[in-house]
């Protein structure tokens, strides 16, 4: 079965692991990868994988996320997605070109990636498997929300939601198959060998507290050096392990720009202000990227996952294959993904005290962090075991192309 996948994100994220985990075990059971994937460290990895590959500088994305849906100054976004379209336009046809004739499926990486989608399907004229990896936003029925639920009706021959959280955000008339992401726990061919440094100089006597993603306002990371605050205030033995990497701060107009109608997500810079000022040097440690992911989550005792999206993250369920548990910005957790006080606690977004407090409940018992992280690690091995997970995803791209 060749496949065609779209991937409209080029910095490698949580969105970009999963495709690629996926990917990876899909290729055991006789799929035939191919890309069309915007510019960016995420290549790196699909290249690893792909039959063939063609990268675009950019493509056209229609954004309707709870989290991020356009809503004021957003709206400025759609010139991006305009910019875009030709890139687009060029991109997919330049894919019919060379395939023509073997694609036998297409599968959006994420429903923000629709409009690229809804191309190639016209193209192709083969079935479109559409990914949801983000909550949407609540108010179905605004025009925008409709619009996106007719098309998915209409056009999509299968959606897949990452976990039930999600699917909870989606129109109940639409058929939706839940497949959760992936995670392999296993440490990498080529340590890294500066990682493991850093790694090694954490106190044996602290909570080790990690944050797992990239460095930006969405992802909670202001909120952590709040807590951390609060907790360094009251002499709790906590430090802080922070692994991801940031975007670069756009210069010039543009950058100017997207800081004045606050759309700009990088706040390295202020982060390590803030750091400094709260005198937080010794217990806040910014250890960059790393492609051995796995090194560090054997090295944590809770993963914490502050994020505004209001759903857990890839982090939670990767730390909790090495028995860490997590505590997550989450306003109804689902038992699927996390079970509050069991493999993690369930705390409020944006509130640094609530953070703080759910820290200090790891650091003053240290019994639960055992407790939690044993059952977050056996929910781990029920849901997120890539060959399980790619035999569910390989059966539904058999029933919508009806390979045998």
């Amino acid at each position: 079965m060749r496949v065609l996948y779209i991937d409209g994100v080029g910095p490698f994220g949580g969105a970009s692991r999963s495709l690629f985990e996926a990917v990876r075990a899909l290729k055991d059971r006789g799929v035939k990868p191919y890309f069309v994937a915007t510019q960016g460290t995420s290549l790196d990895f699909y290249d690893q994988v792909a039959e063939e590959l063609i990268a675009t500088r950019g493509l056209t994305r229609f954004d309707n996320t709870n989290y991020s849906h356009y809503r004021g100054v957003r709206w400025l976004v759609l010139l991006r997605e305009i910019f875009h379209l030709p890139f687009t336009i060029f991109a997919i046809q330049e894919a019919h070109r060379r395939w023509k004739g073997k694609i036998d499926l297409i599968h959006v990486n994420e429903v923000t990636e629709i409009i690229p989608g809804l191309l190639a399907k016209r193209l192709f004229k083969v079935p479109m498997v559409v990914h949801v990896r983000s909550p949407q936003w609540a108010n179905q029925q605004a025009w925008r929300s409709r619009w996106i639920n007719r098309l998915l009706k209409s056009s999509a021959n299968a959606i897949v939601a990452i976990d039930n959280t999600t699917r909870t955000t989606l129109s109940t008339d639409l058929p939706v198959d839940v497949v959760q992401n992936s995670f392999t726990p296993r440490r990498s061919s080529s340590p890294d060998p500066t990682m493991l440094q850093k790694l090694e100089k954490l106190r044996t006597s602290s909570l080790k507290v990690g944050f797992v993603g990239n460095v930006q306002v969405s992802k909670g990371i202001l909120d952590l050096v709040e807590a951390a605050k609060l907790l360094n205030e009251q002499g709790a033995d906590v430090e802080f392990v922070v692994v991801g990497g940031h975007t670069r701060l756009t210069k010039g107009l543009k950058g100017w720009l997207l800081q004045k109608a606050g759309l700009a997500q990088d706040v390295m810079e202020e982060l390590e202000q803030r750091i400094k000022h709260y005198g937080l040097e010794k217990c806040f440690h910014l250890l960059g990227a790393t492609s051995d992911i796995q090194c560090v989550y054997e090295c944590l005792d809770v993963i914490a996952f502050p994020s505004h999206f209001d759903a857990p993250g890839r982090p939670v369920f990767e730390a909790a294959f090495s028995a860490v548990p997590s505590i997550v910005c989450v306003s109804k957790p689902l038992a699927d993904t996390l079970v509050h006080n069991e493999t993690g606690l369930a705390i409020p977004a944006r509130d640094p005290r609530a953070l703080s407090e759910a820290i200090r409940h790891f650091e003053k018992c240290r019994n639960e962090v055992a407790r939690m992280g044993w059952k977050a690690q056996r929910l781990a091995v029920e849901n997120f075991e890539p060959r399980r997970n790619a035999a569910r995803l390989y059966d539904i791209y058999k029933r919508i192309t009806q390979h045998t």
